[in-house]
Order: structure tokens, then sequence, then C-alpha cells
């Protein structure tokens, strides 16, 4: 059985002391694929030294994360393209808009987010999409760039089920993690209702840890308690949810 986790911060500071530990323990439970988010150019050097000690298991992403478009958001984007003129990455990502923690930055954050999807059409990408308390501002620019060359993931999906077949009508699958085993996570109760065709597994470790662990630190590892909330929500064996999920990615990311 082969699980694959779309969106993982191993190079988060939280996994400091014991990463490997952590990437073996999630390796030793069929999760032997880890596509690593960009967050900015801070982060690169930590995410191709994890490459280089996990050649097999490790994918990266390039761009810069929304929360960090600021006053130097053109120097960001510059140094994103020139890592995208180097070498091969499996996404852009992850961008977007977040209107949770600051809204006086949503203009540029809309022209970070545009500007990246433009590369990603450039050097035939798919997109990892971060939206928080945005999805009107998202779903305006997707808009604007809707084109078949437009695909990728909307990433720790929380909306309801037409934003979900919005978000889908983009070419988008749908990132599923640990919201999906809250009491209060809503998104559980439609899921069923949208074909797992359109799915792809997720942690967002660190954060966003699933039932039982909600609050603590999130683990690649614990992407098995989603994938067992996912078999019980489309009636399918949990193989059958990795399997299914796996290939999605594939799907996605051409690898």
């Amino acid at each position: 059985m082969i699980l694959t986790d779309t969106h993982t911060h191993l190079y988060s500071s939280e996994f400091e002391n014991d990463r490997d530990e952590m990437i073996q323990n999630a390796i030793s439970k069929g999760v032997s694929r880890f596509f690593i988010p960009a967050i900015d150019s801070s982060y690169t050097q930590k995410m191709y030294d994890l490459e280089i000690k996990y050649p097999e298991n490790i994918f990266l992403m390039m761009g810069l994360h929304p929360c960090y478009v600021k006053e130097n958001y053109e120097e960001e984007l510059a140094l994103v393209e020139t890592q995208l003129s180097k070498r091969k990455f499996a996404a852009i990502g992850e961008i977007g808009i977040d209107l949770y923690w600051d809204k006086t930055t949503l203009e540029i954050q809309k022209i970070a987010f545009q500007r990246q999807i433009q590369l990603a059409k450039k050097y035939k990408l798919p997109i990892n999409i971060h939206c928080r308390e945005a999805f009107y501002e998202i779903f305006e620019v997707l808009e604007l760039e809707k084109s078949p060359e437009l695909f990728g993931i909307f990433h720790c999906f929380s909306g309801n089920y037409e934003q979900a077949l919005k978000a889908i009508s983009y070419n988008m699958k749908l990132g599923i993690g640990g919201v999906v085993t809250f009491k209060n996570g809503k998104v559980d109760q439609f899921l069923n209702q949208i074909d797992i065709k359109h799915i792809v597994l997720e942690t967002d470790s660190p954060y966003l840890a699933p039932a039982p662990f909600r609050g603590k630190r999130n683990e690649s590892s614990y992407i098995t308690l989603v994938a067992q909330k996912l078999s019980e929500i489309y009636n399918l064996p949990i193989s059958e949810i990795a399997r299914i999920t796996t290939e999605n990615s594939v799907a996605v990311f051409g690898m």
C-alpha cells in the first residue's frame, strides 16, 4: 500500500529534533511519497537538503506563500522564477490568498497569486492553492486565468459543497487532510457526493493534526487516519483509498 502526502512541511523547525525518525516512521506505515510546498526563499536550501537525503521520497514545489507576500514580493517572485528555470519541480506552491492573518496585503497577494499561476502555465506545472477566508478572491483570480493549462490542488480544502464543485471546475483536486476528522470540520458531511477521482490526501504537517491528535504536532504518518476516515466516507477499503488517491496525485504532479 502506497500513501501519498501531497502537502507536508518536513523542513519545519518543529521536526528539528526527530525529523529522520518521523520520516522513517511514516515510510514504515506506507507513506512513501512526500510533496513539499515552498514558503519563501529562506526555506529553499532546507528543501534541497531534504531532497538530497531522501531522493526517492521527497518531491519539491516552488513558490511564494501568500502569508509571506510582503514589500519585497517582486524580489521573491524573481527568485522563484530563477529556481524554476534551473531545474524540475513538482508544482508551483503553495500560492494563493490568506485573509486570516493580514487583509492589508490583499492587492499584492492577488498580484503574486496571478503571476505564479502564469509561471505554472509557462513551465507546464500544476499549482497548489492556499486559501484562508478568501474563497471569493481565489475564485476571482482563477476565473481570470481559467484555461486547459490551469490545474492543480486546492490544498487543505475546507469549503462547502458548492465551493468544492467550483474548485473542481477549475481543474483542481481537493486536498483532504485532518479537518475531515474534526467533529465541526463539515467537509465529511458532503464529501461522499464528490467523486473520489477529485481527491488527494495531505497532512499539512506540522499543522492540522487529525483526531485524536488535534491540537498537537501533525506528522506525515497521521495521513493513515485521514485515509481511514475516507474509507468510512466512501465505503472503500483503506488500500483502495490509498491506491486511488495516489493515482490522483500522479495525475496532478506527473510523478
